[in-house]
């Protein structure tokens, strides 16, 4: 009987397939980028599911310690099978995310060398570079302390220059400087990046990165003055609990002077600090790069839970019986569609964007290793906020997806319990996600303040220079249908952005003072970031659909997704449309027929979407 429902169940997903109506390959490699990396993402996945190893089905059932262990133990058999295979960089990276488990790996290879690449001299990238390569030394990243995470000026770890050894002391001078959360720390790693406040000649110069050495290479036991251990269980069973996070503490811990991280600047043999030629702004393509592999994991994360919650609702069949007949899928529910299509739509909008803020760290790079940081404030703002939005809507729709699966959802088994709980996370490390929208607010405000001067906005801010036309435009939309237009689309996105922005900047200047101001009005500044950070996603997702896109069918299903993603945007935050006169309340109850008529093209072609996912 198990086998015949299987095979039922099987059919009807056959059945659910073989009615799109596009070429599904083509829609890989739209979604992948290219042939290549479809491939690759295929053999990389492919060698991952045929090894026993890495198998996770009973992960959630693991005591924390058995669960460390065989991280342990499939860190090791990656890496293993890596050098086995003689696997590229590429590979390499594709096989640990599709180990799809947390461990110190992660911040070994995603923190620990890019700050040594980035930070460090030439000479101390030859130095320390080949020992992470090869695994001699396994490294974390210090930065984040209990009593201090986004303000990272307010760090309290001291590295003080003591020239009669020619080296640092590293200390933490209270218990709120103690090192929290770093990953691999608790455990494995033997050597951390860690920030500290320079101290020489009795001044302090800020935050600067220094590599220290945590664990004895022979026996793994912490180094004198170094008081280090695990934090314990985090929220969830299975998820981030295979990652050992952990607690540091320095007790007067001495350095030689060379493992300060050098490359922006560095301390003379005779206590001198010196900036070298290299300028700070390089840094932000360290941070650019770090934020567009956040987004692109957004896109990854969503997919997976869509994935999960579409293929329930295929297969559940509630109510809707007539006369014995069969039940109802559950996917045929409007109010099922209108839940789940829009966070479809977003994966694929997260995906796009993602890509294009991977030409955008190229295109930085370029321009600061040429000394033009005229982009850099515009490339901040957009790549805080990206990181904000798509993290944040992420952790939302992994949630919303378990709650479309009914109390199915709520089980271990389903796999959406433990891939929110190994998601979440994202929305408070590398910037908690109202601090970025903030900044991304303080951009703006200082934006709007300079239109009168004559400045012209770069970038994504662009759109700001056309104030005049924007503040007054009158949205054309006459029938449903031109809510398909995506210069429609365009403009009234725009519009609500740059109006919202101009509100907030009218009021701040009504306070005293500004930062007074800025304080009273951060609510709605966060809410302005935001519209400015959806306008981006809508902007890019539009320009992926305007390239030529090769495949039979592909560039209008694409085109279908996109004016769904824009349209559930507009619906949902109608009042801040409404509000800012962008739309009328009618053109607002056409977007939203419109966005229904979406649902039922989506619906055809559902389940060949989602297989190009993967």
């Amino acid at each position: 009987m198990a086998m015949d429902h299987a095979a039922a169940e099987g059919d009807h997903l056959a059945a659910e397939r073989a009615a799109a109506r596009f070429d599904v390959e083509a829609m890989k490699v739209a979604w992948a980028g290219s042939r290549h990396a479809v491939d690759v993402a295929d053999r990389m996945a492919r060698l991952v599911a045929s090894d026993p190893v890495f198998r996770k089905d009973n992960r959630t059932m693991l005591s924390r310690k058995d669960l460390f262990k065989d991280t342990l133990r499939k860190a090791a058999h990656a890496w293993k099978r890596i050098v086995e295979l003689r696997l590229t960089e590429e590979e390499a990276s594709l096989l640990r995310q599709y180990v799809d488990q947390p461990g110190y790996v992660d911040l070994h290879w995603g923190m620990f060398v890019p700050a040594i690449k980035g930070q460090g001299t030439e000479e101390q990238q030859k130095k320390w570079l080949p020992l992470a390569y090869k695994f001699q030394i396994i490294g974390c990243y210090a930065q984040t302390e209990l009593g201090h995470g986004s303000n990272v000026q307010g760090l309290e770890t001291t590295a003080t220059f003591d020239p009669k050894t020619d080296g640092f002391v590293i200390h933490s001078p209270t218990l709120t400087s103690s090192k929290w959360w770093p990953g691999g720390l608790g455990k494995a790693s033997t050597h951390a990046v860690v920030y500290a406040r320079l101290i020489t000649e009795g001044k302090d110069y800020g935050i600067h990165g220094f590599i220290v050495q945590l664990r004895s290479l022979e026996d793994h036991s912490p180094l004198p003055g170094v008081t280090l251990g695990d934090i314990g269980g985090k929220f969830g069973s299975g998820a981030y609990n295979s990652m050992d996070n952990g607690v540091l503490r320095f007790d007067h811990v001495r350095i030689p002077r060379d493992q300060m991280l050098m490359r922006l600047s560095q301390v003379t043999r005779e206590g001198k600090y010196v900036n070298s030629d290299v300028p700070k702004q390089l840094l932000y393509g360290t941070m650019v790069y770090v934020r567009q592999s956040i987004v692109a994991d957004a896109s990854k994360a969503l997919s997976r839970a869509v994935c999960i919650a579409v293929r329930y609702s295929a297969i559940r069949k509630q109510f809707g019986s007539q006369d014995g007949g069969p039940e109802t899928q559950v996917l045929n529910y409007r109010t099922q569609q209108s839940r789940l299509f829009p966070l479809l739509a977003s994966a694929y909008a997260f995906r796009f964007v993602g890509d294009w803020l991977n030409w955008l760290y190229t295109d930085v790079t370029q321009k600061l290793e040429a000394k033009d940081y005229s982009t850099l404030q515009e490339a901040h703002a957009c790549t805080a906020g990206l990181k904000a939005v798509t993290t944040s809507a992420t952790a939302d729709a992994i949630e919303e997806c378990r709650k479309l699966c009914g109390g199915h959802g709520y089980l271990n088994s389903s796999g959406l319990p433990e891939l929110f709980a190994v998601y979440v996370p994202a929305c408070t490390y590398e910037g908690d996600n109202v601090v970025l929208l903030l900044q991304v607010a303080r951009i703006l405000m200082k934006t709007v303040s300079q239109l009168t001067s004559g400045k012209q906005p770069v970038g994504t801010m662009a759109y700001m220079g056309k104030v005049q036309h924007l503040m007054q435009s009158k949205c054309a939309v006459k029938t449903a249908e031109d809510w398909l237009n995506p210069a429609f689309i365009q403009e009234a996105f725009e519009a609500r952005a740059l109006r919202m922005a101009v509100n907030c900047a009218q009021n701040i200047g009504q306070a005293a003072n500004q930062e007074e101001g800025f304080y009273e009005r951060s609510p709605d500044l966060l809410e302005s970031a935001v519209a400015h950070i959806q306008l981006i996603i809508v902007t890019k997702f539009i320009e992926k659909v305007q390239q030529d896109i090769p495949g039979h069918g592909v560039k209008e299903q694409l085109q279908n997704l996109c004016n769904v993603y824009a349209l559930y945007i507009l619906h949902k935050h109608l009042g801040d449309f409404l509000a800012t006169g962008c739309i009328t309340p009618k053109q607002g109850a056409l977007a939203n027929e419109q966005l229904g008529k979406l649902y039922a093209q989506v619906c055809w072609s559902l389940f060949l979407l989602l297989v190009s996912l993967f």
